[in-house]
């Protein structure tokens, strides 16, 4: 009988280098042993996605993403099944009618800003990896991306920052911190704390038996608790 995946999550603040962590993971491990789901690939359409008080899009809170379907198709991975990821476009603030086949792997990658917030999906994780980088360096990266690969003017940009990337960054995505297992400072850049972890996650894919098991939880109505 085969052994069950090795589940990560990787959270961070927006513009942390989440991606490039995951990028020097597959490097390490191998991308044919991981299957990736980006949780930015499940934001709901624009109409059913709240609003901070300015009116501007609030894509930093949970209630933005459908977050369950997540949760439903880790599962589905995790037992064996192929999945259909919703592809979504960012000039137009909704899912295109396309999807991206995610087949089953040894390995299951989770990456997102608030994939720690929710319980359901954070108890999935066998290794929950934080990636802790500096604000300023964190808004640059945001601005640099949200210019030249979402259309986005640098005013623009800015104004969502102030008004619902930081205050839901303190809300949501700080707290989440936590909940890691694992916290690297300084991003993609840590490949000392990038080879560890690498080198746990072929831990475990070679012995599941070593795998941690995490105490039950108090239940509680806080998504962070």
């Amino acid at each position: 009988m085969a052994a069950p995946p090795v589940i990560i999550g990787v959270a961070g603040g927006s513009g942390s280098g989440k991606t490039t962590v995951s990028q020097q993971i597959f490097k390490r491990v191998g991308t044919e042993h991981i299957a990736y789901l980006e949780h930015d690939a499940y934001y709901k359409d624009i109409r059913d996605i709240p609003f901070a008080h300015t009116k501007i899009i609030n894509f930093d809170h949970p209630d933005a993403l459908e977050t369950s379907l997540l949760v439903e198709h880790v599962r589905q991975l995790k037992n064996g099944q192929p999945v259909e990821v919703p592809v979504y476009d960012f000039t137009t603030y909704c899912r295109t009618k396309e999807v991206r086949i995610v087949e089953p792997q040894p390995i299951i990658l989770v990456e997102g800003i608030l994939v720690f917030v929710e319980r359901e999906l954070r108890e999935l994780f066998d290794v929950r990896i934080y990636v802790d980088t500096a604000d300023d360096i964190r808004f640059i990266r945001r601005l640099k991306r949200d210019i030249a690969e979402r259309g986005r003017t640098m005013d623009s940009v800015i104004e969502q920052y102030l008004h619902s990337v930081r205050p839901m960054h303190r809300d949501f995505v700080e707290p989440s911190k936590r909940h890691a297992d694992v916290i690297i400072p300084e991003g993609g850049y840590n490949l000392v704390a990038i080879d560890m972890i690498a080198a746990r996650i072929s831990s475990l894919l070679e012995n599941p038996e070593n795998r941690p098991s995490r105490p039950p939880r108090p239940s509680s109505t806080s998504p962070l608790a």
